[in-house]
């Protein structure tokens, strides 16, 4: 069976000499979830980044290791799911087109018809399927945050990352979220940023990001 494991190894990053976290040591394997918690401004969004391989640390490193093997640089976003305030999506395409978009980044393996079928799913598990054809500039910021879940979730990541994934959303789409996760945990690995404690109930284990500033 295939089996996919994260480790943190003595992280540290700063910006302008301000230490944001430093000797961050952490190793994931699936079935771990950890929940990061701090204060606005404290990092969490920083650390996501990191281990997403959007940003580089200043010392330290991110593996990502499949069947113990570890995964090259170019083929970590494989592996990943994001979902993020600072993602952005493409107003004047349809919900379905930047679906689709997404898709073809990151699985373009795939034929067309399992590709429009996985559409159908996500639109379907985010409850936007009858809204797929309008133009997602006429969206509210909450269906707009849906999307963004279904973008992460595209490639049935082993690894999943929620920065602050409740924003904008209604009781409706915090369940989705919330049912998301849940699935998350009992197939991969689950990293959720948040200042919300019912959102880390989610999870097994929760560190604060300002115990790694001394």
């Amino acid at each position: 069976m295939s089996k996919v494991s994260l480790k943190c190894s003595s992280l540290e990053k700063s910006f302008l000499n301000k230490v944001i976290f430093k000797n961050l040591t952490l190793d994931f394997k699936e079935g771990d979830s950890i929940a990061v918690t701090g204060r606005n401004g404290s990092g969490k969004s920083t650390l996501l980044k990191v281990l997403a391989n959007l940003i580089k640390p200043n010392k330290g490193k991110v593996q990502i290791f499949h069947n113990d093997k570890e995964v090259i640089p170019d083929k970590v976003h494989l592996y990943l799911g994001m979902i993020a305030p600072y993602i952005n999506l493409y107003d004047e395409l349809t919900a379905y087109e930047n679906l689709e978009f997404f898709f073809d980044l990151k699985c373009s393996s795939f034929s067309s018809e399992d590709k429009k079928e996985r559409i159908k799913i996500l639109l379907d598990k985010i409850n936007l399927y009858s809204r797929r054809n309008d133009e997602v500039k006429n969206y509210s910021s909450g269906m707009k945050q849906r999307i963004k879940l279904a973008f992460a979730i595209i490639n049935d990541p082993k690894i999943l990352l929620l920065d602050e994934p409740r924003t904008n959303l209604d009781v409706e789409g915090i369940d989705i979220v919330y049912k998301v996760a849940e699935e998350q945990v009992k197939n991969g690995i689950l990293i959720l940023a948040t200042n919300e404690s019912e959102d880390t109930s989610l999870c097994k284990r929760i560190i604060s990001i300002e115990d790694y500033k001394k």
